[in-house]
């Protein structure tokens, strides 16, 4: 039966057809005819196989062989590619942070300045309002003097007045 298997294997045209189906019917009736031609055709056939087989591997090995080296040899340049790609990303990232602290570091000294110039403003203000408080309490400590020299006066001039508005004389 393993021998019929490999006829039917073969290519066959239409044509064909009739003619292999005759060719194993007659294959079939020799078959059990002689009881021990299965027995050397199952040797032949393992020794045809097992010549195949080694056929084939010696080949198809080398090309394997060199396929798989170069298949290790892509896979460790990619692990490698991948290595440095990720060497670089993370280089991008530091470069990314030195300006990331950069633009920090200049936007902290702008907004320093900023804060150096409002204190000089705040100062200058403290003086001006010192000042104002200063000249606020001499102009009211002024007003007060004038006030206390008027009402004086006015109390003078009252007094005058009194004394010299006639008094009525006393009777004796």
């Amino acid at each position: 039966m393993e021998v019929e298997g490999m006829e039917d294997e073969g290519p066959s045209t239409q044509s064909e057809l009739p003619h292999s189906e005759d060719h194993q019917l007659t294959q079939q009736e020799s078959l059990h005819v002689e009881s021990s031609a299965p027995v050397q055709n199952a040797s032949v056939y393992k020794k045809a196989v097992d010549k195949l087989t080694e056929g084939l591997l010696s080949h198809y090995l080398p090309d394997l062989q060199n396929s798989k080296r170069a298949l290790l040899e892509l896979t460790q340049n990619q692990l490698i590619l991948l290595d440095t790609l990720d060497q670089e990303v993370t280089k991008f990232r530091e470069c990314n942070t030195l300006l990331d602290l950069n633009s920090l570091f200049t936007e902290a000294k702008f907004y320093h300045n900023k804060l150096v110039n409002i204190r000089k403003e705040m100062i200058i203000l403290h003086e001006k309002t010192t000042k104002l408080k200063k000249r606020a309490l001499k102009l009211q400590q002024q007003k007060q003097k004038e006030a206390l020299e008027k009402e004086q006066k006015r109390e003078k001039a009252l007094e005058r007045e009194r004394q010299l508005t006639a008094k009525p004389a006393k009777r004796t």
